[in-house]
């Protein structure tokens, strides 16, 4: 099996009962980072046990009602990825919750294990979320930092997702964090949950590729649903295609205590940030509904 067929999972074929897309620690065959996808039809609702997990609950599509420990958080959600941020909720380890949407819709769980719970279940508002214009030129891209150091306090959880416009690159130059580097890079395991805007005809391109030391190498051509692991290595790009705007939500966790979030640039390809310093930053930025923070 090479790497690529090991580590792109198409949509659908990881999904598992209830879920789109069912990604754990064992599945992915490391030991934190997990993500589910859960689609709800009108007055449906799901239970979840979060176990030795952290979650948040973090609308796609539509609203949902999160009920637990005695309380209950409205998440108003948006029309699509595309259309605007969201709202969210956190759950921590050992805790249960009743995830119910009386209209419908699709609810990413991002999660990550951990031994910690010194945080309750809490909800985090839309308008409090940074949206970030990231890059410029060609390198253009949004990012809508909903669970990072310094945005909303979680035991291990990372959670970002970042918006492309059709025909730009993201992740880039590309990057990694696979060892623990005080101060200059952490350990993080990385999934990447892609969506496309448009006809249902959309796709990108999703690159990982290795050191001498631990190689690895996934080219993945990627469409609305499709799910790329990252255990180690430099990722990136992440390409839009012409006229296909590109979506992914990006979910992290680590061995660390610190939470940190630190990366290291390819330097073979690190130069590039500087040429961003003469461009302007994408006129299509931001996605509508949303300002520049």
């Amino acid at each position: 099996m090479s790497d690529t067929d090991k580590y792109h999972l198409p949509k659908g074929t990881s999904a598992d009962g209830p879920y789109d897309l069912l990604v754990t620690p064992e599945s992915a065959g490391w030991g934190h980072s997990g993500l589910r996808i859960l689609t709800l039809g009108p007055g449906q609702a799901h239970t979840l046990s979060t176990g030795d997990s952290e979650f948040l609950v973090l609308p796609l599509t539509g609203s949902c009602t999160v009920s637990t420990d005695g309380r209950a958080f409205e998440l108003t959600g948006r029309a699509g990825v595309f259309a605007s941020a969201t709202d969210f909720a956190y759950l921590p380890r050992a805790s249960e919750a009743l995830i119910s949407s009386a209209d419908g819709g699709t609810f990413a769980l991002p999660s990550a294990r951990t031994e910690r719970s010194s945080l309750s279940a809490r909800y985090g508002p839309m308008e409090d979320v940074p949206v970030e214009l990231r890059g410029a030129g060609a390198c253009s891209r949004q990012v809508n930092n909903y669970c990072l150091p310094g945005t909303f306090d979680a035991e291990q959880l990372l959670v970002c997702e970042v918006l492309t416009p059709g025909g730009n690159w993201s992740s880039y130059p590309p990057h990694k964090h696979d060892e623990p580097r005080p101060g200059v890079e952490s350990e993080l395991e990385e999934i990447y949950y892609f969506e496309v805007a448009g006809d249902g005809n959309g796709f990108g391109y999703q690159r990982v590729y290795g050191t001498p030391e631990r190689p690895i190498e996934v080219l993945a051509e990627v469409r609305s649903g499709d799910t790329v692991l990252i255990p180690h290595g430099w990722h990136g790009p992440s390409i839009a295609a012409p006229g296909y705007d590109l979506y992914y939500l990006n979910v992290m966790a680590g061995p660390g205590q610190d939470r940190a979030w630190l990366i290291c640039d390819d330097p073979a390809h690190g130069w590039v940030r500087e040429t961003w310093e003469s461009q302007d930053v994408d006129d299509r930025l931001p996605f509508e509904g949303l300002t520049r923070r």
